[in-house]
């Protein structure tokens, strides 16, 4: 008599990229910073936004949600991940919405995509360039494709716990139950600065999504950062530190500051104008 198979896990059952926007993404408060610091910077709204690495383009789809007259591209070189974000986002837009989404399956070094009001690179996906030469040639071609008002968005992260081999839990309550989001750095160099992370998830079955994300990685510096862009030659190149909140957990609010508090963990945003 033939066993039965066994049922599948919620491991098994699981979306990958459901679980990462669960975990890690907020566009809605990406865009309203994005928007926000726009408008300080420039006195009036941006309307043409392009995103890096744009991986499933929640934030292409927040931005247009935003206003009418709002336009996003999106680039990435992967098509599993662009065709999950077109069945997925995109397919939630109304149809006026989806027509001024463009998603492109291209290398943020090569892709020409007419000029931009904002070129954002987030969640740190700007660090798989490991080379110096490299980040400073990406920087300047993001240069190159902004209007003469425009702005460059991007995030960092660092602390003394980015140098440590360490993990980080935290339980999230997504849309098909609980799970846990881990967080590992499993390998730094501090001669290369190489930085090799990975992303597991854990469900209550006991079932573990082993490795669904894994990034190779630079861990570059806010210093470093900030000289490559003056190199490629943006002008004002702002930092944009966290506060803390009454039981000393990250508030969510950016401000900027000229220098910054040793913590064990920092996340940061830049932004650089064209001129």
């Amino acid at each position: 008599m033939t066993k039965p198979l066994p049922s599948p896990t919620l491991a098994d059952r699981a979306d990958r990229h459901q679980l990462y926007e669960e975990s890690v993404q907020c566009p809605q408060a990406e865009v309203d910073f994005i928007d926000r610091t726009y408008r300080d910077l420039r006195l009036k709204p941006a309307r043409r936004l392009r995103e890096d690495f744009c991986g499933t383009a929640a934030l292409c789809c927040e931005w247009v949600r935003r206003r009418k007259t709002n336009q996003a591209t999106g680039i990435d070189i992967d098509d599993e991940v662009l065709g999950w974000g077109r069945t997925h986002n995109l397919a939630r837009l109304d149809t006026a919405q989806a027509k001024r989404v463009s998603l492109r399956l291209d290398n943020v070094l090569a892709a020409e995509t007419g000029t931009q009001d904002i070129v954002c690179a987030l969640n740190f996906s700007y660090w798989l360039l490991t080379k110096r030469e490299s980040l400073l040639g990406y920087f300047r071609r993001v240069r190159d494709s902004l209007k003469p008002d425009g702005v460059f968005f991007l995030d960092a992260y660092g602390g003394y716990d980015a140098y440590r081999l360490t993990t980080e839990e935290r339980s999230i309550q997504g849309a098909g139950g609980t799970f846990t989001y881990i967080w590992d750095q499993a390998h730094y160099d501090p001669i290369s600065g190489r930085l090799i992370c990975h992303i597991h998830f854990t469900f209550s079955d006991g079932s573990r999504l082993e490795r669904a994300f894994s990034y190779d990685w630079r861990l570059w510096s806010l210093p470093e950062i900030r000289e490559l862009l003056v190199e490629a030659g943006f002008g004002r190149v702002l930092c944009y530190w966290q506060g803390w909140d009454p039981q000393g957990e990250p508030d969510g609010i950016f401000v900027p500051v000229e220098e910054g508090e040793p913590e064990a963990g920092w996340i940061a945003y830049l932004t650089a104008e064209r001129s």
